[in-house]
Order: structure tokens, then sequence, then C-alpha cells
């Protein structure tokens, strides 16, 4: 059986490695053979996530033929590839992409820090922001004013509370789409509505195809399910999806699900248009393939005037493709873990179902809280908040990294919480090792990818601003120079250019 689970054409590969040529070299850069410089523009565009992990290449004639070099030239750099562990063949299967044993994905950076490390380490880790008071300790006292009545029952819902229900399905009507409250169940947050939803679809073995990037903890729930995740590489910048990739993925693998975050993509910040929602919807529907969306973000745009998108499943009128996944988490505080589904009614209560076997419901005073929050006018005034609260984070950490770090590349997006970041050709997990010895505390790019792809980034979260914003920066240079000299971690300098 075949190792690769997507493919990359000739034409589509000579394009990509002739986009590097744009690239400046360094100063005192010499030229390098032909095969060398291709193996090099294979190895980063795996590197970069630019092509999956697991991807199969052209054949060596059909490779040469789209770049104009000799055969000879290709199988050189097809041997070189297959001699650093970023290609694997089989006689009668192909050759696909890999990347080297020994670099399994970074196990830091993600998981929040404890309270009693945040006065020495800057954290930007986790990209979630402080509650946005007063709202959340008056959403707790109205919600306990609201408990009474609840106290005296069972206290298990498993589809969550009817009035939380049915006003969540309030706001989806007025955004424009018809939604039952029978179309909605409550979790806790959207790790436990993605959870569900995998059980339910996908069991072990099964392919869900994922973009990327994508958000890292979600990409972990998936694997430890058993499934076999399908990279699907995001569009250059903040452009959003690539659709000729998606429809070749979702014709070829075949994946039971897809999953993507339509609204400030975490960890890119790209936002797909409207015609891009309707065409990944029509090829998901073709395919037969179930598409969760993850709106978690859809609240957090910070920049006034921006043109918002139309909901994904606002292109699903019949409900039988999309599953949106929603929650307060972003948008309000971490801490609050109330998330939801909105789907065809079947669904939800296959859904429903299966939660007697997993955590039985969603507590109580958090649901009566959030229903407080929307049903005020409290959740409003509280997103305001925070918006102010991440644009201004925003735009100290984008200055901050500018002035310390020229050379590293981003786009600024128009909303979400983070900034996804080349770093000037350094290894992103060495980042990650150095820059937790030096008091700044950054996930790497792999955590974000496919077995490895994207050594070349990290993620900043608009979790810090003003003089706190400024310090981070200086620190994040601080390790990127001890990357550079390679002092403090035992290992040559390296760097991840081609």
């Amino acid at each position: 059986m075949a190792q690769w689970t997507s493919a990359v054409g000739s034409t589509q590969l000579a394009r990509l490695i002739k986009s590097q040529e744009d690239r400046p070299a360094g100063p005192g850069t010499r030229r390098p053979p032909a095969y060398r410089a291709l193996a090099d523009g294979i190895r980063l565009l795996v590197l970069e996530g630019r092509v999956p992990v697991a991807a199969r290449l052209p054949a060596e004639r059909e490779l040469a033929q789209a770049l104009t070099v000799s055969r000879t030239t290709v199988a050189a750099a097809y041997e070189a590839l297959r001699g650093e562990g970023f290609l694997e063949s089989r006689r009668g299967a192909g050759s696909w992409t890999a990347v080297p044993a020994g670099n399994p994905l970074p196990a830091r950076g993600l998981e929040p820090l404890p309270p009693e490390s945040l006065g020495s380490m800057i954290d930007l880790g986790c990209a979630a922001l402080p509650a946005p008071e007063p709202w959340l300790t008056r959403a707790v006292q109205g919600a306990l004013e609201e408990l009474p009545p609840y106290a005296h029952t069972h206290g298990d819902y498993p589809a969550g509370l009817p009035a939380l229900r049915q006003m969540i399905a309030d706001r989806y009507t007025e955004r424009g789409i018809p939604t039952m409250p029978e179309q909605i169940m409550v979790t806790t947050g959207a790790m436990g509505a993605i959870d569900a939803i995998c059980h339910l679809f996908a069991g072990r073995g099964e392919r869900i195809a994922v973009e990327s990037p994508s958000y890292a903890n979600i990409l972990q729930l998936m694997r430890a399910a058993g499934a076999r995740l399908v990279p699907v590489a995001m569009a250059e910048g903040l452009s959003g999806w690539e659709l000729d990739r998606w429809r070749q993925v979702l014709r070829d693998a075949a994946p039971r699900l897809a999953y993507v975050v339509a609204d400030f993509h975490n960890p890119t910040g790209a936002l797909p248009d409207d015609d891009q929602r309707r065409q990944l919807v029509d090829a998901a529907r073709g395919a037969g393939t179930v598409l969760i969306v993850d709106e978690t973000m859809s609240e957090m745009w910070l920049d006034p005037g921006l043109e918002l998108p139309r909901p994904v499943c606002s292109f699903d009128p019949a409900g039988s493709t999309v599953i949106t996944v929603g929650s307060v988490s972003k948008a309000f505080w971490a801490g609050m873990r109330i998330g939801w589904v909105r789907a065809a009614p079947d669904v939800v209560r296959s859904l429903v179902a299966a939660r007697a076997y997993a955590d039985l419901g969603t507590p109580v005073v958090e649901q009566l809280a959030v229903n407080w929050l929307f049903s005020t006018g409290g959740w409003q005034a509280a997103v305001d908040l925070r918006r102010i609260q991440a644009r201004e984070n925003r735009d100290a950490l984008v200055a901050a990294v500018r002035r310390e770090l020229p050379d590293w590349e981003f786009e600024v997006p128009g909303g979400g919480l983070t900034l996804w970041v080349r770093a000037g050709g350094l290894s992103g997990s060495r980042l990650a090792e150095v820059g937790e010895r030096v008091g700044v505390r950054v996930p790497s790019g792999p955590r974000f990818g496919v077995d490895g792809a994207f050594e070349g980034y990290v993620r900043l979260p608009f979790t810090v601003g003003g003089p706190l914003a400024d310090e981070a920066a200086s620190r994040l240079a601080a390790a990127a120079r001890l990357v550079v000299s390679g002092a403090g971690t035992g290992a040559e300098p390296r760097t991840f250019v081609a």
C-alpha cells in the first residue's frame, strides 16, 4: 500500500519552486549546483508546509519537463532528499515527501504556564486573553440568580439548557441562517464539540482533511482519535484556501471529514471570501465529505469597516454537508468552557445520544452565565472590549517585531488573535527551545503542521501589549541571535533557507 495521502502535480511543483527564485540570496552566497538548488527548494517547501508531508511527487521525467532541466538533475535532487530523510520511495508506489527521523513535533509551547511562572516568563504560547471584566463577574452573578429552578432538577442536560439552545439558534437566525434549537447542542468548549463529531463520523484509520497549517490542539485531538490527517496547504499570505488543492484532496483521498477555520484562521489569520466558501462547500458535498467549520474566531474582527463574508453554513441550506462549531472561549474568556454544534437535527440527536458514554453534559452554571451575556447585551459589550484590547496588542506586537527582527516576515491579519511569522530562515523549534531560556515562550511552526512541516515558522499571539510587547520582541531577538550562533544548544548553527 502506498504511503502517500495526496499528490503534487509537476506543473504545480514547478510553479512553487520557481517562486523561490524571487527571494534575495544572502551576502556572499554562492550559487549551488542545479540538483542541490532543486533539492533545497523542495526541502524548503516541505518545511514551510507549502508542499504537504506524505505528498506524492511527480515522476522524474515529468518534473524535468516542467522545470526544463535534465532528468539527471531531478534524479540527483531526489536522491539527495532521500539521503537527508525528506523523501521516501518504493518501486511501483513512487516517491513522497517526508521529514527526517528523529525530528518529532515539539512538545512545548502551547500548554498554559502555571500562574506562579508568569512573573519571569513572557508567555506567547497560549492565544487567550484575560477575562473582560466586569462582564465575567456580572455573568456569574446573573447565573447564580437564575440557578434555583435548575437546582431542583437532576441537572443533566445532554443537549444543553433549552434557553441557551434557543438563544444560540436565534443568533444564527439573526445572521441570516434560519436555525431551530433542535439544530444546536451545547458542548464543553469547541474542543468538546469537535471531539464528539470526530468520534461520531470518523473511526480509527479514517482520513480527515485539514488545513496546513491548522490549529495545533485540534490536530493533536484528531491524532489521538486515530485519524489519518491529510494536509491541504493554505494559499499564500492571507488569501485563504487553495481550492484546486482542496478539490484534488477531496477527490483523491476521499476523507470522511474535513476541518477548517474559516474566520481569521488560526494560526495565519486568513479570511476566505464568499466565493471560496461556496466552492469548498460544493466540493465537499460532491465528495461526500462532512465539513467541520470552526467559527470560534468569527467575532474577533479588529479593523473597523472590515467586510465580513457570510457564514460557511449559509452555503449549505440543506444542512447535509456543513457542521458548524462555535465557542465563547476566544471572544470572551478561555476559562468559560462553553461551545456548541450547529448541525442537522438528526446529527444533533446522534451527538446527544453519544454523550451518555462521554461527558454526559456541560456545566449548568456556565451555561446560565453565557445565556445571561447573550440576553442582556453583556456579550456585545464584552466583545467590544476584547476587540479593543486585541487590536492594541496586535499593533504593539507588530511594531516591536518589525523593529527588533526586521528580517522576519508576516502579514498583519484584520482579525483573530495570532500572527504567523516566517522567522528569517531560523528553525522555529530551536527558537522555541532557546526562547524559554531567555524568558519568552513561543510555539514553533511544526506544532501547526502535519509531521513536522513549518519548521521555519513561529506563531505569535496578541496577548501582550505596550512595554511587555517590546520586551517580548527583545527577548525573541536575543533568542534568534543565540540560535544563529549555536550558543547554548549543543548543536551547530542551523537555518532553513534555500
